[in-house]
């Protein structure tokens, strides 16, 4: 009978450290994709820093692949006009949307995070 018990003891013990592990796996993989998002905000705030301080206007249509520290990341960019109207309803001139896109391949799946914002270009 003690034998018995000792084994069931013994299989419980493992369940619960066989449960922990995989917790722990998770934990490690869920923090690998908060470093990879951070790390692919931090390189789209990079590039809209960029555009904005810059005197031109970025191209209509570009897809870059990213350099160290930034490797195995691609920056896709887009420009439109604006489609918006002022209070009269004429059209803005000079203002375009910008959409930036970085994608990256994480665990066999491609991976990505956008963001979108305006820029005034007088004279365009």
């Amino acid at each position: 009978m003690l034998l018995l018990e000792v084994m069931l003891a013994v299989a419980i013990f493992a369940l619960g450290v066989i449960g922990l592990g995989r917790c722990i796996n998770n934990c490690l993989v869920i923090e690998s994709f908060r470093a990879q998002d951070a790390r692919a905000r931090q390189a789209l705030d990079n590039r809209a820093a960029e555009i904005q301080a810059s005197l031109t206007l970025p191209d209509v249509s570009r897809k870059t692949e990213l350099d160290a520290p930034y490797a195995g990341y691609t920056l896709v960019e887009t420009r439109r006009p604006a489609d918006l109207r002022n209070e009269r309803g004429e059209a803005l001139a000079g203002l375009f949307e910008i959409t930036l896109r970085a994608e990256w391949k994480s665990r066999g799946a491609t991976q990505s995070r956008e963001t979108k914002f305006y820029l005034l270009r007088e004279g365009f």
